[in-house]
């Protein structure tokens, strides 16, 4: 007997769409559950295992975006990859910002789909390290996912620390893009359409910036990916 690659939750209103994704998901060697409303998709996440779990962003009764804060609060290592809306650059950006792993923009590809399953599957409960680190006048501490400056602190989510911790541990060179999405993201083809490195970039900066106004910690290399600067003691 062939046992399921993994347990996946569906969130999603629209019937075509979950028709759609449960049958290439089960085609694919996965098992399968679904919910129409918001709010059963977040009593079913927070009262089940699920390996994995697609979440619209407009459902009835409860938003993806909520969903996402509120199992984010009570089981902090669930693997949530959201659906956005063609070109909802907005709603990517918030549902990074709510903690989702990924992000598949509607209608997407057959192949996009699996791709970024297989990555966040891959990547679950793996993160490359929890180490402290000082550049500078900041600092990082990998195990509370915080960066300080002086008095001043923000949090970190895991993706934003794994970047950090990456990047540190490969200064000497200038690291691509998609060398980051085969090594943070764990994505097997790193050659779709995707600008999960370039959003997650500009937030992390953001934050270094409200941290030390000064600071260009991470340098992008025109064509060719970025690097990181900074004075060493």
């Amino acid at each position: 007997m062939k046992h399921a690659k993994a347990h996946i939750l569906i969130v999603e209103d629209d019937q075509a769409i979950l028709r759609g994704l449960s049958d290439v998901l089960v085609f694919n060697g996965y098992s399968v559950e679904a919910a129409e409303d918001g709010g059963k998709g977040l009593e079913m996440i927070l009262n089940n295992q699920f390996d994995l779990v697609l979440l619209d962003v407009m459902l009835p009764t409860m938003d993806g975006f909520s969903i996402c804060k509120e199992v984010r609060r009570k089981k902090p290592a669930q693997p949530i990859v959201m659906l956005t809306a063609k070109g909802s650059e907005d709603d990517i950006v918030t549902g990074f910002t709510a903690g989702v792993d990924d992000y598949i923009s509607k209608p997407f590809s057959l192949r996009e789909l699996i791709v970024r399953v297989e990555a966040v599957l891959r990547r679950s409960g793996k993160h490359l390290g929890d180490e402290r680190i000082e550049l500078s006048s900041l600092v990082f501490d990998g195990k509370n996912l915080r960066a300080s400056c002086n008095q001043h602190v923000v949090d970190l989510t895991r993706r934003e620390m794994d970047i950090i911790v990456y990047l540190y541990r490969h200064q000497d060179r200038i690291v691509s893009k998609k060398e980051l999405l085969i090594e943070v993201w764990h994505y097997a083809d790193a050659d779709i359409e995707t600008r999960t490195v370039d959003i997650h970039m500009l937030k992390l900066r953001k934050k270094l910036h409200s941290l030390d106004a000064t600071t260009d910690l991470i340098q992008t290399i025109r064509g060719e990916g970025y690097r990181l600067e900074y004075e060493q003691a």
